[in-house]
């Protein structure tokens, strides 16, 4: 890119707040448009076919079967290694990663346009195939969406992206869950869904305008299909030669076990507690989705004041201290006042955690590897807390009760924030980081105003 094209932009961003100038360049900016298609593939077979299964007359047991179609997000390093490994014919000459951000993107929109004109009163099987279908695609999708906004990203601004990545996901998956809704009250479920096939727009216009990220880096092998086997193995191998790489795991396996089990029992505590569905309504949704939105502006903040090993520290602890406050919460009583407090502080730890934590395993990837690499650490990162809430976290609250169960959930946070604060000790914070995370000479520092503008 030349001079002339970045010199109106960069002295337009250098006239901004210092503090919310980053969020202007152009990477993060990508990085939101990225994140609105990745939120909406998730919501059409989220709540959105929910309600349309349920105004199809479907019973309850049927409705809530199709939630194992969101299995396949955490299944999605199974074929990641296809989009670092295998070059695309023709659409290849836009690079690697542009290339498949295009083909991802028709694929999440022709799953869509299939599951708009699936009638599930008529068949429930194939409506079931086609979510399947949209969950496949959507995980594909994230996989490339990932690895692109990793790449486009400089490290200074992994921070500040992963926040504007999760708000374009926020703001994507609600608006097309609305618009979806308005939609099928005056057109119908399958004009509905065609019309929110258009939110993967975004990211295939991104790749297109912005090109393919200078910080690409290329295996040394061919890709192509019959370098499949050095495709699957090679970002795995690369990884676990790295030191520390096994303590890395460790952590990424344990870092969210206690908020994962105390999110899922919410809803729970509130309704036990006798809180009202307006209540509920205000504080739990309207709170807390602005307060998640404030958590991930600071997150961003913090990521580039302190840095990402104090930041992802910081982050951990917090989030342990969300689950006391529910634990106090369950011990005072109904008030109003202190789930406000409760919930405003749970999500802006959760946005704060969010962007750094993202951040820091956005760094652990080898720019050679970055879809197989990121898919692996983004599904480990969830498994372990999936599995013990959907097993356990009924069962605990049943015998211990909700000031004991929120209490064992800050426990759990303990390991998570020890262990990173020894691999901080010892260096191996450092030491595990790949390419995504190194400042190179490669980096395009396309945004930073001209000396003497």
């Amino acid at each position: 890119m030349d001079q002339a094209s970045t010199t109106a932009p960069s002295d337009w961003r250098s006239r901004l707040p210092e503090g919310i100038r980053p969020y202007f360049e152009s990477a993060p900016l990508a990085s939101f448009f990225l994140g609105v298609s990745s939120g909406f593939p998730y919501a059409m077979i989220g709540a959105t076919l929910t309600t349309r299964l349920a105004q199809d007359g479907l019973d309850k047991a049927s409705i809530t079967a199709f939630s194992l179609a969101f299995l396949v997000y955490n299944l999605k390093f199974l074929w990641a290694w296809v989009v670092d490994g295998v070059r695309l014919p023709i659409l290849g000459r836009l690079g690697q990663r542009v290339s498949w951000l295009i083909l991802a993107g028709i694929f999440v929109i022709a799953a869509v346009a299939n599951l708009a004109l699936v009638d599930p009163s008529s068949s429930l099987l194939y409506t079931a195939y086609a979510a399947v279908l949209v969950g496949i695609a959507g995980a594909t999708f994230d996989i490339v969406i990932d690895a692109y906004r990793i790449e486009i990203l400089e490290p200074r601004q992994l921070g500040v992206g992963s926040g504007m990545v999760q708000y374009g996901w926020r703001i994507g998956s609600v608006a097309a869950g609305a618009l979806a809704l308005v939609l099928a009250a005056r057109v119908g479920w399958e004009i509905a869904y065609l019309a929110c096939a258009g939110f993967a727009l975004p990211a295939m216009l991104t790749g297109l305008l912005y090109g393919e990220p200078k910080r690409h880096r290329e295996p040394k092998e061919r890709r192509a299909f019959g370098e499949a086997l050095k495709a699957v193995y090679g970002p795995f191998a690369e990884f676990f030669r790295r030191q520390g790489a096994f303590l890395v795991l460790l952590f990424i396996l344990l870092h969210k076990i206690g908020d994962t089990l105390g999110q899922l029992t919410l809803r729970l505590l509130l309704d036990d507690m006798g809180y009202t569905n307006d209540e509920i309504a205000i504080y739990d949704v309207g709170i807390g989705f602005w307060a998640y939105l404030i958590g991930i502006f600071i997150g961003g903040v913090i990521y580039a004041q302190m840095g990402m090993k104090r930041s992802v520290l910081l982050s951990l602890i917090l989030m342990g201290i969300s689950n006391f406050s529910f634990a106090v919460l369950a011990a005072v009583g109904h008030t109003n006042w202190g789930l406000a407090g409760a919930i405003g502080f749970e999500n802006i730890a959760s946005g704060i955690g969010g962007v750094v934590v993202i951040a820091y395993f956005s760094a652990l990837c080898d720019l050679r590897f970055t879809a197989s690499q990121y898919a692996l650490i983004s599904a480990a990162a969830s498994v372990v807390g999936r599995v013990l809430t959907g097993t356990t976290a009924g069962a605990m609250v049943e015998s211990f009760g909700y000031v004991n169960f929120y209490l064992i959930t800050t426990v759990a946070a303990l390991p998570g924030i020890l262990l990173f604060w020894l691999m901080m000790r010892s260096g191996l914070v450092d030491a595990s980081v790949g390419s995504a995370g190194i400042e190179g000479p490669g980096d395009a520092r396309r945004d930073k105003p001209q000396e003497g503008s």
